[in-house]
């Protein structure tokens, strides 16, 4: 069982997926009968999670309709709002930063993959970080920019290439100590990714990897999306 809890950004416009879904956050797009937030609760919470966070701000309230306190759906779910103004994803961590105890699971709203929570904390703990970043390794990176790894220590990032090949990739899955939110400016817009990571690094922070055999869908583009309901439509 997982003993801290998880955080999950849903919050942002979704605007590469509006054409799929204009009237509703990107988090419920629908997957046959379920909503895609549906199926990650419900695939984090069978790995383990029974707290999760929710990070909303674009569409909040049907959300927080959809998913109330958690009951429904034998789990504990509290909402971190970033109200007026979108903060980005490490805004809206810093905007959470009450839940970190002292370490969360963070995940992004539109990713779903398979992990195991309980080694990524673990292993996280014992490296002493103050991230660690679960990473996949896929066959074409062209798509994603791609992370320099030595052992379990992340060495850097790199953008996209405009030549694929094998790399490892951020799932958008990771172990966050509350020691790093301590580094984000309180009500700015920050990027986890482009800005956090990166800087801590470039300080001297150490940032972890922890990585998977396993393949993780993203579906912030039309395509994806397609794609990932197609998949789940034939496995049902």
């Amino acid at each position: 069982m997982l003993t801290v809890p998880v955080v999950i950004l849903c919050g942002g416009l979704g605007t590469r997926l509006r054409s799929e879904v204009s009237d509703r956050p990107k988090a419920l797009a629908p997957v046959g009968e379920k909503p895609f937030l549906q199926l990650q609760i419900e695939a984090l919470r069978d790995a383990g999670a029974r707290r999760f966070v929710l990070c909303v701000g674009h569409m909040a309230e049907h959300i927080e309709a959809a998913f109330g306190d958690g009951s429904a759906f034998g789990v504990r779910i509290d909402y971190s709002r970033d109200g007026e103004t979108l903060l980005g994803t490490g805004g809206a961590l810093k905007r959470a930063e009450k839940f970190f105890e002292p370490v969360a699971v963070v995940v992004n709203g539109d990713t779903h993959l398979s992990v195991d929570l309980v080694a990524l904390v673990r292993a996280h703990v014992a490296s002493g970080c103050a991230a660690t970043l679960t990473l996949s390794r896929v066959p074409d990176a062209s798509r994603f920019g791609t992370v320099e790894v030595n052992g379990s220590r992340v060495l850097d990032f790199h953008e996209k290439a405009a030549t694929g090949g094998p790399a490892l990739v951020n799932t958008g899955a990771y172990a966050i100590a509350r020691e790093l939110l301590a580094r984000i400016p309180a009500g700015e817009v920050v990027s986890l990714e482009r800005d956090v990571f990166p800087g801590a690094l470039r300080a001297g922070v150490p940032l972890g990897a922890f990585v998977i055999e396993d393949a993780f869908t993203d579906i912030g583009t039309p395509d994806d999306y397609r794609a990932f309901a197609r998949e789940r439509a034939h496995a049902s």
